[in-house]
């Protein structure tokens, strides 16, 4: 094709993804298969890497990022960004609606319009358009100013990156970024695997993802947006309900929940219809938001110094309910952390039957002043795990003991550890320790990791009990036959398991190394570190100095590494695998030229055309290396937008050459 006939395919494949992505995301209404929309995207992807000189402003690739931003800058609204009035009570909400028409000089006894909204428990985000192209995401911040966060908002798929239809010239969109309940728990979840703090609620995720510095990691967390504001100059819209439909004709995705009531009489219906029904749905809301809907009335009523006058948000109370505390459990993870649940009398919470809260860690015990059987307060508001809040001490009887946290492993008995900079403890009988065995073996299998599927968490445990498997490389020694007469195992499931261990030994080194299951060393950070070591000989020899120089690795994760390195049995177990043939370094590519040889360069700031995992693999295919911090032994600063100021300055300071993206194309 000529380069005419690509950027023409380019906009075509362009708009096609963009306009199945609105079907997907805001509508809710898909007419492809996912594999068919992937076909699109792939076949973009690869004419943006064969002519990066053509890719268009607001590819829809970039929606699974790449971009790495270091500091996020701070940039000013032009409209401030207003906090809404808190109200908790229907009493409240009428003394809401008296002022709104004393302040328009409407009779009592007349009905306000308003619009009504699920509030949304995330992070408020403002999106700014110029001619239907997305050119800035800012956070609130303090409502004056926040934080440019454009190239993770991208990521988000129910952010259009191009307006459809007949759009306002420029224009800017409010609304709120959270994380979907499904997703938060499964986060929570693999945190809790790789020996992570989870994460409290969706709200705190959805904040903290939106200031991480990988877009790509960003991405996979798969956040979501609606939008409910819109602000422009003359607008031509006469109420709120318009400008919501004009949002969603443009490509936004607007809450379905959304409703018109016609007085305050059916604001507190629409309230109270919501209060259980909102449990039922796919993301955390924590109240109703209720807007004055004629735009000329919210003119007139104006604002004051922190909130508008013509909006107001109903709180809900968080659900909570009084049960007694039966007793303690505790539960020992693969990393040998030792979690306290608390075992309830069930109560009905939410919308859904609770017999578990979980207390965390020791030091929430103490600071509830916890005693056995007490009764006690359990809530569910804006937390996906319930927690106790409170006790009724006035039912706690006399001779009530207090809860004292264990101090020896409930499985082994081992004497439980707790480092200074952690709020957990652990047991450090890792090797002998029945659940932590079994928890690293399953890790281990896991889909991510080696993908063994015929070996599901029972069956791992039927091996242990039968005393076939004590660690992960015995899984390579296991034969058919002693397997045959397990329980529910026979020659067929036998055979599965024995292939599926055997074709588990092609998976990458990456895989293995996430595998191992290393603390802190998730499925990310083990292909950052396999890409640096290139085998586990070097990773094993690798200092803590050396280690924090890679990417997202910092003195607790190398400290852990090194900590796995130091103990015999790992090592013993590694030479097990290494002699059952497994991957344990990276296959080396055949580099595509020596251009860069003996070449060393950092890399700084945000790129359009690459990622920065690809210009790192496209310097190492050419012979270079590449390193986070400025030294005399660097050759090029390799610039992208925003780069580092101290980098920048050392570089001069050190005479090192700095190139930008068009520059670092040619010198290739």
């Amino acid at each position: 094709m000529t380069k005419e006939e690509v950027l023409q395919r380019m906009k075509e494949l362009a708009e096609q993804i963009e306009e199945h992505n609105y079907r997907y995301y805001a509508l809710d209404q898909p007419v492809i298969s996912d594999y068919a929309f992937d076909k699109f995207l792939e076949e973009l992807q690869s004419l943006e890497k064969q002519h990066p000189e053509l890719v268009l402003p607001n590819s829809p690739t970039q929606r699974v990022g790449g971009a790495v931003t270091k500091v996020f800058a701070t940039i000013k609204h032009q409209h401030p960004m207003l906090s809404l009035s808190n109200t908790y009570s229907m009493d409240e909400l009428h003394d809401f609606d008296r002022r709104v028409k004393e302040l328009l000089d409407i009779p009592q006894n007349e009905k306000i319009e308003y619009v009504c909204e699920l509030k949304i428990d995330g992070l408020s985000i403002s999106l700014i358009y110029e001619n239907g192209l997305l050119s800035k995401a800012i956070t609130r911040g303090d409502g004056v100013q926040g934080d440019d966060v454009t190239t993770n908002a991208k990521t988000i798929r129910s952010i259009p990156l191009k307006l459809k239809g007949n759009f306002l010239s420029r224009m800017e969109v409010r609304g709120e970024i959270f994380m979907p309940v499904k997703v938060f728990e499964k986060i929570n979840q693999e945190r809790e695997e790789v020996g992570d703090i989870p994460f409290a609620n969706p709200r705190n995720a959805a904040s903290g993802t939106m200031k991480m510095q990988d877009s790509a990691e960003v991405a996979k967390r798969k956040l979501d947006a609606f939008l409910y504001y819109l602000l422009a100059e003359n607008l031509p819209f006469k109420t709120h309900w318009e400008c919501l439909h004009h949002l969603k004709e443009w490509g936004f995705k607007v809450n379905e929940n959304t409703a018109i009531c016609c007085g305050i009489e059916e604001v507190k219906e629409y309230i109270n219809r919501w209060e259980e029904k909102r449990w039922h749905l796919p993301y955390e809301t924590d109240g109703v938001v209720v807007k004055v809907n004629a735009s000329q009335y919210q003119k007139t009523l104006g604002s004051t110094a922190k909130s508008p006058r013509w909006a107001v948000a109903y709180k809900y109370q968080p659900e909570q309910a009084l049960t007694q505390l039966k007793n303690i459990s505790y539960q020992v993870g693969r990393t040998g952390v030792i979690t306290p649940v608390a075992n309830l009398d069930p109560v009905f919470l939410a919308g859904t039957k609770v017999k578990r809260a979980s207390l965390h860690n020791a030091d929430i015990i103490e600071k509830l002043n916890l005693h056995e059987h007490d009764y006690v307060m359990v809530e569910k508001g804006g937390e996906i795990i319930p927690k106790i809040v409170g006790i009724d001490t006035s039912k706690r009887t006399d001779h009530s003991k207090k809860v004292v946290f264990i101090t020896h492993c409930p499985e082994c008995g081992t004497l439980l550890m707790r480092n200074e900079d952690e709020a957990a403890y652990y047991c450090p009988n890792e090797f002998t320790c029945k659940p932590q065995i079994i928890g690293k073996i399953v890790h281990f299998v896991s889909r991510k990791a080696m993908d063994i599927q015929s070996l599901g968490e029972e069956t791992i445990e039927l091996l242990y009990h039968a005393k076939l498997i004590k660690d992960i490389a015995d899984l390579y020694e296991l034969k058919e036959e002693p397997l045959i007469p397990l329980e529910r195992m026979g020659e067929k499931s036998a055979g599965n398991i024995m292939r599926g261990i055997q074709e588990s030994k092609q998976r990458s080194f990456e895989r293995i190394l996430f595998g191992l299951g290393i603390r802190h060393v998730g499925e990310t950070l083990a292909k950052k570190i396999a890409r640096y070591a290139k085998s586990i000989d070097h990773l094993e020899s690798m200092s803590i100095e050396e280690m924090i120089q890679i990417e997202d690795v910092g003195e607790i994760i190398a400290q852990s590494i090194q900590d796995y390195f130091s103990k015999e049995q790992n090592i013993r177990m590694i030479q097990r695998l290494k002699q059952h043939g497994l991957k344990l370094e990276i296959e080396q590519n055949t580099y595509p030229s020596d251009k860069l040889k003996n070449l060393t360069i950092v890399i700084s700031g945000t790129f359009t055309k690459w990622s920065r995992d690809e210009l790192k693999d496209t310097i190492e295919q050419h012979g270079g290396k590449v390193t986070s911090s400025i030294s005399k032994k660097t050759s090029y600063l390799l610039t992208g937008e925003a780069p580092g100021p101290e980098k920048i300055k050392k570089a001069k300071e050190l005479g090192i050459k700095i190139i930008n993206e068009d520059e670092w194309i040619k010198l290739i």
